[in-house]
């Protein structure tokens, strides 16, 4: 699809235009001009690098969004090599917004659960914008005691603003759900592995979250609240989301240095949707590497490790007298 550059984007755009121009005009006129070229080049790729290496948190959130960005299952057909879907929670139906089923990584069964947006439209109106309904946190749920059941770790990938918010979804009980999966998931006795791939916002992120592992690609958020919502809250406009972003602390480099996520995925420099090849070996040599290390556990120490890891969630200090 086309890519359309975002705000912050536009000056490194704008030099790639000119210099495009110059080597078009150059070319018609058969004049040399592979010293200015290259300058203009040095150029572009000194700002680039400027650019990319000092993404503040609301850049980053942009670049979780872009429309352009790999979804669920462009990860799946660019690293996995088997996917066979499962569909249904066995009590209201299916959601499109979260596939599930049994795939395969590097030569290991896992069982796959995720978010899944749209490219266009109808796409998008098909998965709900990757935000969930009750069944399809059920969904999720009956695959991993079905994995459970048969040995098989899971690997979630997330990817969502967060929950579907509408009156359906509340008629159908969607806290109840993410609830529920939140205590299920704490007692699974297999690996869980979850990798937050573009957005992670509250609840419907952490719905399918509660793993042994937490993984996120360097340019994805995190966060209890979208910035423009803790905007709205706090400063009564959504304008004052950059800052509201930053205050947030949502970005995986932060998240890392607080201890919620274990690895920080690695992406191209100017995003993951620039260059999907790196980015999917850089996602499943992470996947492989922390199922490895959760190899050889026994289901006990499976479910104890993962309740300590939620445990350590928090920091507080008290006033001195």
């Amino acid at each position: 699809m086309k890519m359309t550059p975002l705000e912050f984007e536009k000056p490194i755009v704008e030099l790639q235009d000119q210099l495009n121009e110059l080597l078009k005009k150059s070319a018609g006129q058969n004049i040399n001009v592979d010293k200015e070229a290259a300058a203009m080049q040095q150029k572009i790729e000194k700002l680039r690098s400027k650019t990319y290496k000092n993404l503040t948190s609301w850049q980053r959130v942009q670049i979780a969004r872009h429309p352009a960005r790999p979804y669920l299952l462009d990860y799946v057909e660019a690293c996995f090599g088997e996917f066979i879907e499962l569909h249904g929670d066995r009590h209201i139906g299916d959601d499109d917004a979260m596939p599930g089923g049994l795939a395969t990584i590097g030569g290991r069964r896992v069982m796959l659960v995720g978010h899944q947006k749209g490219r266009d439209t109808k796409e998008n109106l098909k998965r709900n914008f990757g935000c969930a309904h009750p069944e399809g946190y059920r969904k999720a749920m009956r695959l991993m005691r079905m994995a459970e059941k048969f040995g098989i770790p899971i690997l979630s990938l997330i990817d969502t603003p967060g929950a579907y918010p509408g009156v359906q979804a509340e008629e159908r009980n969607i806290a109840e759900s993410i609830a529920f999966n939140l205590r299920e998931m704490m007692t699974l006795r297999v690996p869980v592995v979850a990798v937050i791939i573009g957005e992670g916002g509250s609840g419907g992120a952490l719905g399918i979250g509660v793993a042994n592992r937490v993984l996120m690609l360097e340019n994805a958020y995190y966060s209890v609240i979208s910035p423009e919502g803790c905007a709205a809250i706090l400063w009564k406009d959504r304008k004052f989301a950059p800052e509201a972003a930053e205050a947030l602390r949502l970005t995986a480099t932060d998240l890392k240095k607080f201890g919620i996520v274990d690895e920080v995925i690695a992406e191209p420099l100017d995003g993951a949707h620039k260059d999907l090849a790196v980015a999917s070996d850089n996602l499943k040599s992470a996947i492989l590497k922390h199922f490895c290390d959760l190899d050889g556990l026994t289901p006990d120490q499976i479910r104890a490790g993962r309740y300590a890891k939620f445990r350590k969630y928090g920091e507080f200090t008290e006033p001195t007298a």
